[in-house]
Formats: C-alpha cells, sequence, structure tokens
C-alpha cells in the first residue's frame, strides 16, 4: 500500500464496501502466495519460536455458501511422556470427528508434554495462525469456529476461550480444571461444561459446579454469559460428551442444588459435544463487550478484541462497552485501566459517515472521524478475518488533567 492509497478517505459507504471487498481480496491472495502459509498448509506444521504445533485435518461433507464450519479439537495427556500424548493425539483425530456431519476438522498436537501442553505461551499465535489458514486455504467461515477439549484438551478450552473469545462461536470442555481462570470475556462466547459426577480428582467435579455458578451469577448482573453444565451422573472421568447416535445421557438436573444441597436428580440430555457447539455462530460485532485485560495471551501479536483495541504494550484494567445503534453512540465504562483504548468501528456498527457519540466514564465526547484506507489495511492484516475490517477507529486516551481526549485512529 502506497502512502497516496494510505491516505485515502472515504466518502461514502459504497465507496468503502467497494475498498473492504478488494482489500480482503487482496490480502487473501497474497497470504496464499506466501510460500510459509502455503508450506505450513501441506504438512500440517506451524512454528513459533522454538514451538511447534503439528495437527491432522479432515474436511467433511460440502461446503456450505458461507464455508465450513471449523472444529479444533485438543487431544487428552498433558504433563505425560511424548508416548502418551501422541496416543492421545491419535484418539483425538477420532474422537469428536465422527459427530460432525459437514466440517473441517482439526486435531491439532500440543506444542510441549507438560500439563499445559494446549495453553503453552506460544500455543496463543498458533491457534490464532491455524485459523486464518483455514480461512484462506480450507474455505472455513470465520463465524463458525468451535473450540472441543477432553481431560488435558478440556484445561485447554478453559485457558483459551477466554484469552480469544473473538475467535470463536462457542465451545466445549470436558472433565479438567479451570485453573482459576476467569470467564468475564465469555460474555458473547457460549460454553458447555461436562464432567463425571465421581470425578473427584483436583475437585474437578465440584469446580465445574463453582463455575457454572460463576457464569450464572455474571448472566444475572450483566445478561450474555449462555452456558449449560453437564454432571454426569455416577460417571468418572470418562462418559459421553460424543454420542454419535445422540443417545440422551443420565445428568445432574439442578448443578447449584446439587453442589449445595447434595441434590442427585437427574434428567436425560443429549450431551454431544458437536451437536451442542453446532447450534451457535459468532456475532462478530456484540452490541455488549466486557473485557478483562488482565486475562491476555502474551505472546500473540493480536491487540484487538471484537471492535475495542488495547493501545498500552502491557494492558491491564476492565472495559466495558456497548454500541447504541439508535442514537449512533458507544458508551464505555472503564476500571483501573493502563494505557488508552480504541473503539474500532465499521458501516454495520454504525453510521461512520456522521459523528460519533461517546461517553467514557461520564465524560461524553462527539467524533467525527472519516474513515480511512489505513486503518481498513492495518486491521485486515491484524486478525486476517473478513468480518474485524475496520475502516473507522476512536482512540480514547486521558490528558494531562486526568479528562478523557478522543481521536482519529491510525
Amino acid at each position: 500500500m502506497g502512502d497516496k492509497e494510505a491516505g485515502m478517505k472515504f466518502k461514502s459507504a459504497a465507496e468503502l464496501a467497494e475498498a473492504r471487498e478488494r482489500v480482503w481480496e487482496e490480502y487473501a491472495e497474497r497470504a496464499k502466495s506466501d510460500p510459509q502459509r502455503k508450506e505450513e498448509f501441506e504438512t500440517k506444521t506451524m512454528v513459533f519460536g522454538d514451538a511447534v504445533m503439528r495437527y491432522e485435518m479432515y474436511v467433511i461433507g460440502e461446503k456450505p455458501e458461507g464455508g465450513y464450519p471449523l472444529y479444533i479439537a485438543l487431544h487428552g495427556g498433558g504433563g505425560a511422556p511424548k508416548a502418551l500424548n501422541d496416543s492421545q493425539w491419535e484418539h483425538m483425530k477420532v474422537y469428536y470427528r465422527r459427530s460432525v456431519g459437514c466440517g473441517v476438522y482439526v486435531a491439532p498436537r500440543g506444542v510441549r508434554d507438560t500439563w499445559n501442553t494446549h495453553f503453552n505461551d506460544e500455543s496463543y499465535p498458533l491457534y490464532d495462525r491455524l485459523i486464518e489458514n483455514m480461512i484462506l486455504f480450507a474455505g472455513v467461515d470465520p463465524n463458525r469456529v468451535y473450540l472441543l477439549g477432553f481431560s488435558a484438551g478440556g484445561d485447554g478450552v478453559y485457558a483459551i476461550t477466554p484469552r480469544m473469545a473473538d475467535r470463536f462461536a462457542a465451545a466445549n470442555m470436558s472433565a479438567r480444571h479451570p485453573n482459576g481462570v476467569s470467564l468475564k470475556n465469555l460474555y458473547s462466547l457460549p460454553l458447555a461444561i461436562q464432567v463425571g459426577e465421581r470425578d473427584t480428582a483436583y475437585g474437578r467435579n465440584t469446580e465445574a459446579a463453582v463455575y457454572d455458578g460463576l457464569l450464572g451469577s455474571l448472566a444475572a448482573a450483566e445478561g450474555g454469559y449462555v452456558h449449560r453444565t453437564f454432571i454426569h451422573y455416577e460417571k468418572p472421568h470418562n462418559f459421553y460428551d460424543n454420542h454419535p447416535e445422540r443417545e440422551p445421557q443420565k445428568v445432574i438436573a439442578d448443578v447449584r442444588a446439587w453442589k449445595e444441597n447434595g441434590d442427585r436428580s437427574t434428567i436425560f440430555a443429549n450431551t454431544n459435544a458437536v451437536d451442542w457447539v453446532t447450534a451457535f455462530e459468532r456475532k462478530p460485532y456484540p452490541e455488549k463487550i466486557i473485557w478483562d485485560l488482565g486475562t491476555r495471551a502474551p505472546m500473540r501479536r493480536v491487540r484487538s478484541f471484537y471492535w475495542l483495541r488495547a493501545d498500552s504494550p502491557e494492558p491491564a484494567g476492565e472495559v466495558k462497552a456497548q454500541l447504541d445503534r439508535a442514537n449512533n453512540s458507544v458508551m464505555v465504562e472503564t476500571k483501573d485501566l493502563r494505557g488508552g483504548l480504541t473503539v474500532l468501528l465499521n458501516e454495520d456498527m454504525l453510521d461512520i459517515f456522521a459523528p460519533v457519540k461517546i461517553e467514557i466514564d461520564g465524560e461524553k465526547l462527539e467524533v467525527y472521524d472519516q474513515p480511512s484506507m489505513k486503518l481498513l489495511y492495518h486491521t485486515t492484516l491484524e486478525r486476517g478475518d473478513r468480518f474485524f475490517q475496520f475502516a473507522a477507529g476512536v482512540k480514547l486516551c486521558r490528558g494531562e488533567d486526568g479528562s478523557w481526549k478522543a481521536e482519529q485512529a491510525v
């Protein structure tokens, strides 16, 4: 992109829509011609630093009009000998796949034989790369990317989803422990939690109930946080979360009553994880975002979360942001925020060719931010996702007097 094109400002929604499509097509063509990306896809191997992620993939059924759904399935094992993790990987190549009627099924091998095999620091940028490559080469729909994991793979789901929530449409965690992770970032990411009633190691069974309660409390206070917890009656570590014939499984009827009063009343439910996640599609521009910036992956180059971007190299704090389409405005609340914040906008969210009202921590600002090619280009490159292309943005930062200032984002 030359300096002249970078400085281009759009004058109409039609002009912007045409440019957005052109920028995406140019990005996709260049990326698919990149020898490194081509080799990654052909060899099913990606490298970040000294970490290597291998994976197996299967294409099932005919591609839908909007692209294939993508199912990323994480194997068990973890802090175990390489041979055990390899055997668990082989098992996961089949485990959830038999329930997929149409889609791209990918089973990554954990990058190291450690307890956090699926969420070493290097794992996160590799998941970004994996998803980007699947969009480019396998015809995946970015709004239908799903994450599933069993045992050590469940640890991975707990760790990955809050740090990369905007990448996924829904997730299923089976048979593992949350390890104290905050789930505040899952406002728009539906999560199924599954565990055996008798899986007492590390308190997995009771922690599932605790996290069901935490998500329930967040939903009551904020809305959002769609979730479902299946505690499989009398089952140990292993249970059916993937029955190919969808045979109903006996599960605890009331998770809260089970935890608090020992009520073991049961119901029968379809606990097939693939069915559960497939019912959802990602909303790339949710009307409300809750972002705990302390729950992040340190090695990711991605600084954005849905339509927000952190402008500090070491961000911290919490942000709540809400779109008000009727008033062409955005309301933002911050708590202990370190550094600035950018609100990213496109024509599917607000009228970005008119003044945008911003209310942040009670201060009211009005900004006219003419959409630009430079920002459209940079946001396309950042996440390799055509739904996260933004041509307008408002950068918010505190002035020397402590008040909020707004300027055009670049």
